[in-house]
């Protein structure tokens, strides 16, 4: 019986991880700028509000709300360098992310 309860709770889990995930790559412009940012991390380059605003063609604030999504989803971290805000892929979580797809698409 407890054996079940901790598959569930570990099904759960998964679940809730692969919704705010899910959630947080919804929109197109914040998978391009998830891509773009792992994408200059894989290089070795900081990636701050500036650059994404100078690679992609929107506003300011509106880079800003999809960063701060892909943030509060964990899958990018913000850190203060001076009076920038660069932007890292926490690779972690997008790998915590695919197992769990994967172990959802053979749940039974």
């Amino acid at each position: 019986m407890r054996l079940r309860k901790e598959l569930d709770e570990l099904q759960e889990k998964d679940i809730l991880l692969i919704a705010r995930i899910s959630d947080a790559l919804a929109h197109p412009a914040r998978i391009k700028i998830f891509r773009y940012i792992m994408e200059e991390n894989k290089s070795r380059r900081q990636v701050c509000n500036k650059d994404l605003v100078g690679h992609f063609d929107y506003s300011q604030a509106t880079i800003s709300q999809h960063v701060k999504k892909l943030a509060d989803a964990g899958l990018v971290e913000i850190k203060k360098v001076d009076r920038f805000s660069c932007y890292y892929v926490h690779l972690g979580v997008l790998n915590d992310y695919l197992t769990a797809t994967k172990k959802f698409e053979n749940m039974e």
